[in-house]
């Protein structure tokens, strides 16, 4: 019923005539490819793998997609396990198309349309990994968010359940209007100026990336200040890794972990934008197991002389670049530096950097030279990764752009290319 582009459409539900907003993203077209639910239209054979590996997909999920490398062509991924290794993998088939339009992934079994073709591997597996079972479970879309709704009021706002609380504040999961389910996080009074907030926040709602937290509303009439973001249901990646599901995922899942953030960091590098506050504390999970990078640009405005100077309590000490902790100067390479400490945090499941030693104890081994080991049943190429991060002079470590390239190589690496046709 609203054929102009917009986020939200009206629209009549036909069996009862009644009539309302949808958001855009819900909308298929009949009698086409969208309307089923196995088919994944436009994502990568990366993102086919982190969909079908997410947690509640039973082995023989699967998915058709569209194929990257010949256009109007399909691949058709599926769940597997793999014993003799004891972990889940997906596999992938080129779904080949025939001259009078039909389709096949082996030659000796051809169909007219992809749903007769799902409709036959659902009964036998006939060369392929597994029968398939169930569609993979899809990304839920995200209800777009009201388009003028930027500084809200507090009342719209219900609270539900405190998350955590931080050095600046509390997060909540809280419910907006009464129907839209969105993380809130409550600074403490005094922790930043409200100008220096808001102008801080008017950049950071313009970076949109599906690698970063969607920043949706502010309340700044009052204080304390609340920042309105999107919710993620597995909560910091810190604490992820250190519970009892963290400490099952695989090493390939670790490595994707750590390209998702490097995707992210890729954009903020090309945006000219600086985080200054990278770790696991700051990175949130959803319940696909997608990371997003949260609170970038933050620690710019905050006041507290704690955080702020290199000597405070709050000052991520651990985290943060030579070059930024003596001389205050923070760019994309020292952000550059924390991501290798991240990554220390994620092959660790979790562990504090240099353990045991004191903030000063880190400051004077680093101007040594000292950098973290290699942990035990760490890659070699992926402690490289690390390493290249901490290099001393800025300008000698790697970009963002270089490090998800590599870290992407690195987890197609690990699982199979397409299999051979069964």
């Amino acid at each position: 019923m609203n054929p102009r582009p917009s986020e939200w459409w009206k629209a009549r539900l036909l069996s009862t005539g009644n009539e309302g907003y949808i958001p855009n993203n819900y909308v298929a077209r009949v009698n086409t490819l969208e309307t089923e639910e196995w088919f994944f239209k436009g994502i990568s054979r990366k993102d086919a793998d982190r969909y079908l590996l997410a947690p509640g997909n039973a082995i023989g999920s699967f998915m058709i997609r569209d194929s990257e490398t010949t256009q109007g062509c399909y691949s058709l991924s599926v769940k597997d396990f793999d014993s003799q290794n004891k972990v889940e993998k997906v596999k992938h088939y080129r779904i080949r198309t025939l001259d009078s339009g039909g389709y096949y992934v082996s030659p000796r079994s051809t169909f007219k349309s992809l749903q007769e073709l799902v409709s036959y591997y659902k009964g036998q597996s006939d060369g392929l990994c597994q029968t398939l079972t169930f569609p993979c479970i899809a990304p839920k879309p995200q209800q777009p968010w009201e388009k003028d709704a930027w500084e809200i009021p507090r009342s719209s706002l219900k609270l539900e359940q405190k998350l955590g609380a931080g050095q600046f504040g509390e997060v909540w999961m809280a419910t907006y209007n009464t129907h839209t389910k969105v993380a809130v996080k409550t600074m403490k009074p005094g922790s930043m100026s409200v100008e220096a907030f808001l102008e801080e926040a008017n950049i950071m709602k313009t970076l949109q990336h599906d690698k970063l937290v969607k920043l949706h509303a502010v309340v700044t009439k009052e204080e304390p200040i609340y920042i309105i973001t999107e919710f993620m249901e597995k909560g910091s990646l810190l604490d992820f890794l250190k519970s009892d599901e963290g400490r099952k995922q695989p090493l390939p899942r670790l490595i994707d972990f750590a390209s998702q953030i490097a995707e992210g960091m890729a954009f903020i590098e090309q945006q000219n934008y600086i985080h200054r506050d990278l770790r696991a504390a700051n990175i949130l999970v959803s319940g696909l197991l997608v990371c997003k990078i949260a609170d970038f640009g933050l620690a710019r405005v905050i006041d507290d002389n704690e955080y702020t100077a290199r000597e405070g309590s709050k000052f991520p000490i651990k985290w943060t670049a030579p070059e930024a902790i003596n001389y205050g100067s923070f760019t994309i390479k020292s952000d550059v530096w924390s991501f290798g400490v991240l990554l220390m945090e994620i092959i660790t499941y979790g562990r504090t950097p240099y353990p045991g030693m004191s903030h000063m104890e880190v400051i004077r081994a680093l101007e040594r030279g000292y950098r973290m080991p290699c942990p035990e049943g760490c890659p070699r190429e992926f402690y490289e990764v690390m390493m290249r991060c901490w290099e001393k002079q800025p300008e000698n470590r790697p970009t963002f752009e270089s490090n998800q390239s590599i870290l992407e190589d690195f987890f197609i690496a690990t699982e199979g290319q397409y299999q051979q046709q069964p």
